[in-house]
């Protein structure tokens, strides 16, 4: 499977959210539901966590509907955020501070531009 890079730089192929829902294997979803929920707070069910990547046109995790992030990237027509003339914006800093780890995909991508 090819790696799927969201704008944030999360990478979709590696999300437990993802890998479930492509199996269409509804117990790891509940399983995602249950840790996420732990984790971030409030109450999640295995349908709240389908999930085919941000990028692509299929379901998406409720969140991605209204992520700054990926709103943004989608208006400016960019790839992911790597890709942005705007790169280190405040709406990406912002995001990144709950998500600090996928910095480093953002900038391995930047690298090869």
């Amino acid at each position: 499977m090819d790696k799927m890079i969201a704008y944030c730089g999360l990478v979709c192929t590696e999300c437990p959210a993802y890998i479930a829902t492509q199996k269409d294997d509804m117990e790891a979803l509940k399983r995602v539901a249950e840790m996420w929920g732990k984790e971030y707070g409030g109450s999640l069910t295995a349908q709240d966590c389908i999930c085919d990547g941000c990028i692509t046109e299929g379901r998406k995790i409720g969140h991605c509907n209204e992520c700054k992030v990926r709103l943004c990237a989608m208006e400016r027509g960019v790839v992911n955020c790597a890709h942005c003339a705007d790169y280190g914006c405040k709406t990406l800093t912002d995001f990144l501070v709950s998500a600090p780890h996928i910095r480093d995909n953002l900038e391995a991508i930047r690298k090869t531009l």
